[in-house]
């Protein structure tokens, strides 16, 4: 057999993804005819073929599935060696890949870039923003350095920073400002317009209205399932129900739509932001201390921002 390059199996990672070999070519930076090269001299070296090529995808073979395991922790300890020289220097420097769920990236990452900006001058960002679950597999892969998520995730691998709390607020027609505040159970009959599957945010207002699984099915068939919190803030201004957003939302959402925000008593729905990285990460150091300044810096803004 021969020898495997790290390129190779950063390809083939790439290819295992995306299932494609455009996509994969394009995070890679390479032409696809290069990638595809590549790929041919690693399954040639390994004696097999690693995957099933179809005409608009292709998919891993059972070896494939096999090799993938093993080149992702290889390429997991090759990522931590650099991790090592870099927390090795003191302060975060270089090439930092963060990752931010939606719900949380539109509103603290102008506030986030500044503050790390003064504190790391050194440091280079480079920002993913998608899903928790998505987050997680990257953050396991080795793909993400540490991300900013709604906590707990409850992953053994993985240490979990809160950096602040925020509550939830009711978005609802202009028209009902004045109406009386609806309590958890009477909300779980109104039109509540939510997020897609898979977003956590989603789960947290279902969990405050008591509703589960089964009650949000049937509430969004007549409702809307949205990809974005702006989305359903304008749906809510147009007529079609009402919905709950975070706190730091509020200012962004809200300022173009005929909606009125209304907070409820205590106990509010909230939830908890919080940083999470990888157990293993030499970095953890210097990302206990960036979540440290982003608590100092950013948190204290927003609960000034809420209290205001």
């Amino acid at each position: 057999m021969n020898n495997l390059t790290l390129k190779q199996m950063r390809y083939f990672e790439a290819l295992a993804r995306h299932g494609h070999f455009g996509r994969a070519a394009e995070a890679s930076a390479i032409s696809q005819p290069a990638l595809s090269v590549q790929i041919r001299e690693m399954e040639a070296g390994l004696g097999t073929k690693l995957f099933e090529r179809g005409p608009r995808h292709v998919r891993l073979t059972g070896f494939g599935e096999e090799v993938r395991i093993r080149i992702r922790d290889i390429l997991r300890a090759v990522d931590e060696l650099g991790d090592l020289a870099r927390g090795s220097g003191g302060g975060l420097s270089g090439r930092l890949r963060l990752g931010v769920i939606p719900t949380v990236a539109p509103y603290l990452l102008p506030r986030l870039v500044s503050a790390l900006a003064g504190a790391y001058p050194g440091l280079d960002l480079d920002i993913r923003e998608t899903v928790t679950p998505r987050l997680l597999e990257e953050l396991a892969d080795g793909r993400l350095d540490t991300a900013i998520v709604a906590l707990p995730v409850s992953e053994p691998t993985v240490t979990e920073v809160t950096l602040f709390d925020e509550s939830f607020v009711l978005v609802r027609p202009e028209s009902e400002a004045d109406a009386p505040m609806p309590d958890p159970d009477q909300l779980a009959t109104m039109r509540l317009l939510l997020l897609e599957e898979g977003h956590c945010f989603r789960d947290q207002a279902l969990s405050f209205c008591s509703m589960g699984d089964s009650g949000s099915v049937a509430r969004t068939r007549h409702g809307l399932d949205g990809s974005a919190l702006s989305t359903l803030v304008q749906m809510v201004g147009a007529g079609l129900g009402v919905t709950l957003i975070p706190d730091m939302a509020v200012s962004v959402e809200t300022r173009s739509a005929p909606v009125a925000v209304c907070r409820f008593p205590d106990p509010q729905p909230s939830r908890r932001v919080g940083m999470i990285w990888r157990n293993s990460t030499p970095l953890a150091p210097q990302l206990q201390e960036m979540a440290d300044v982003i608590r100092r810096d950013v948190g204290g803004r927003l609960a000034t921002g809420a209290a205001a």
